[in-house]
């Protein structure tokens, strides 16, 4: 599918929170677009929520991809309210909910944006760890509440909005700001002890790639199509290797975020970009150790010996973490905008723009089960709990949780 047609498309879904193009584009158009139609599945899983929360919020005018913090037999969440909720993963209880910050009118944003100012609200997705756990805002607010209680903690503020997830990790809370500035801050007061500072690209997806930690230093995917280490400690510059390299004739066509979830093992780090290359990096030598033409908006969900992404047009595949071969591909969920997938036991389930869940064997890429947790975009990576139940969170604000099937 074209970059430009792909854009249109994801433009469509996530800046109106419809599931379809009818009425934008000529009926041919509109169909070429629309996503894929869905196919019976043969001797079926049957997936059911155990529970679902409302959390009484729309975020589908965000297009972020906020997703559930995990820790121990608690899952926290936020809002673009200015809420932060901990809520009981087996029962869906809540335990604590805090107002974080007062927000005002919310303001439509595309899948691709030009930076800008804009009103108040919480934009990250929680981190948690060392008995806090941290988000982010539109107006660069910073805020440690304490997990047991939800009492804040601290409060700071950084350069620009924050739409990824904080990482709490050895006494530093490390925050990426929009503006591709990341900052190291004293988990236990927020005071800053390092800045990195790094240009980017006047056009980017909408998104912004977690910190994510590996010993002593952090990796975080760029805009330009980069992934940076930086050392712990100070925020010096480890390595940087590129995945993709951002070429064309214009803006669109440089597009090559590094957004989406990076996954580190015991002696390779992989990423995947928005230009459809992924690649397995050394961690001792920062060199490619394999790369491979496939990749996508989001990121990638790891076992122990695959990787699981979901391209650009829709296709699940497997790829082997050693070599980077093509173990599997599923083609039937075209064009239905997927998520990242998470790996649920023997399962990868991604969600869609429609508020679906697909359930896809791990072992050959087959559809084994399907369930609607919405009616609107399921856009945030499934996460999995410590005890195997899945847990979604759409774009309208339904927490549901799936035990293993």
């Amino acid at each position: 599918m074209p970059l430009r047609t792909l854009l249109i498309a994801l433009v469509l879904v996530t800046a109106t929170g419809c599931t379809t193009v009818k009425g934008w584009l000529s009926d041919d158009k509109a169909k070429a677009l629309a996503p894929a139609p869905l196919v019976d599945i043969e001797g079926a899983i049957s997936p059911k929520a155990s529970w679902t929360v409302d959390l009484g919020d729309n975020q589908s005018k965000l297009g972020l991809r906020q997703r559930p913090a995990m820790d121990g037999d608690r899952l926290f969440v936020s809002n673009d309210s200015g809420r932060v909720l901990a809520i009981n993963a087996t029962t869906g209880d809540t335990i604590w909910d805090s107002e974080v910050v007062k927000t005002g009118k919310q303001g439509s944003r595309l899948f691709f944006w030009r930076r800008t100012a804009t009103e108040a609200g919480l934009t990250g997705g929680p981190g948690v760890g060392a008995g806090l756990v941290v988000v982010g805002g539109r107006n660069g607010e910073v805020v440690a509440l304490d997990t047991e209680t939800g009492a804040e903690r601290w409060k700071t503020t950084v350069t620009s909005e924050v739409i990824s997830t904080p990482l709490v990790d050895g006494g530093l809370v490390v925050v990426r700001s929009g503006d591709g500035r990341v900052f190291g801050l004293d988990a236990a007061d927020g005071t800053r002890k390092w800045v990195f500072d790094r240009g980017l690209p006047s056009l980017g997806v909408r998104g912004n790639g977690s910190p994510v930690a590996g010993g002593e230093l952090v990796y975080l995917g760029y805009d330009d199509g980069a992934v940076i280490a930086l050392r712990m400690a100070d925020g010096l510059r480890a390595w940087e290797q590129m995945i993709a390299q951002p070429d064309g004739r214009n803006e669109l066509e440089r597009l090559a975020d590094v957004d989406g979830e990076i996954q580190v093992g015991l002696s390779e780090l992989y990423a995947t970009s928005f230009r459809g290359q992924t690649m397995a990096i050394s961690l001792s030598s920062a060199r490619p150790v394999w790369t491979r033409d496939v990749g996508g908006y989001g990121g990638l969900g790891m076992n122990a010996d695959k990787l699981v992404l979901a391209d650009i047009n829709g296709t699940v595949w497997a790829l082997d973490r050693a070599g980077g071969s093509a173990l599997w591909k599923q083609e039937a969920l075209a064009r239905r905008w997927l998520t990242t997938p998470a790996v649920q036991g023997n399962y990868a389930v991604v969600g869609d723009v429609e508020g679906y869940l697909h359930w896809l064997s791990l072992d050959d890429g087959k559809l084994v089960g399907r369930v609607r947790a919405d009616r609107s975009p399921v856009l945030a990576t499934p996460q999995v709990t410590p005890a195997g139940t899945l847990v979604v969170l759409t774009s309208d604000g339904e927490l549901s949780a799936y035990p293993q099937p």
